[in-house]
């Protein structure tokens, strides 16, 4: 009897090795603290929604609002240069932080919808556009009259676009789990 179970026990530990090594990836979601101020901040942008912007976010910090490389800081990643033009006190608590995701994530938004203006009249997809142009500059994406051939873009761009779908698929279920506000 104690070497049936034994087998039992090491046959069920095998088929649960095998299937934690081959279940397929959990797909991202938004963090809830950020879940709003993301529907927010694409509200005043059309070409901009909110799964688009999650997966840039997860793209650029993975969602870490002390993300630092260097030469770009916050959930965001701004630079120094273009928060100090797209950076807004967007909490009305008197400064506009980049290191507050309340803060940066209506920046990006803004500056976003700012890129899929300039980007307008190239040749392409603007979403892919606007995004290359947030990683390159505006003026990369203008010279290039497309995505430039810069492979960090290229890269940037691709991994984006893979994540879109997923953050549709899962923002849709986290808005269906949502309770709604009363009266609506």
């Amino acid at each position: 009897m104690g070497l049936t179970l034994g087998a039992i026990l090491v046959v069920t530990a095998a088929l649960g090795v095998v299937w934690w090594l081959t279940r397929p990836p959990a797909l991202p979601t938004i963090p809830h603290q950020y879940l709003a101020t993301v529907q927010s901040a694409t509200k005043t942008c059309p070409e901009l929604s909110v799964p688009i912007l999650a997966a840039q976010l997860d793209a650029e910090s993975h969602w870490n609002p002390q993300a630092d490389s260097g030469q770009a800081q916050g959930i965001a990643q701004f630079s120094p240069s273009t928060w100090a033009q797209w950076g807004k006190d967007y909490t009305g608590d008197g400064k506009a932080d980049i290191w507050n995701p309340d803060d940066a994530i209506p920046a990006q938004s803004a500056y976003m919808c700012h890129l899929f203006k300039e980007v307008k009249g190239i040749p392409g997809d603007p979403t892919q556009l606007a995004l290359a142009a947030y990683n390159a500059g505006p003026g990369a994406v203008l010279k290039a009259q497309g995505i430039p051939q810069i492979p960090e873009t290229q890269n940037y761009v691709n991994r984006i676009e893979a994540l879109i779908p997923k953050y549709t698929q899962t923002y849709a279920k986290q808005i269906s789990a949502s309770p709604s506000p009363p009266g609506n």
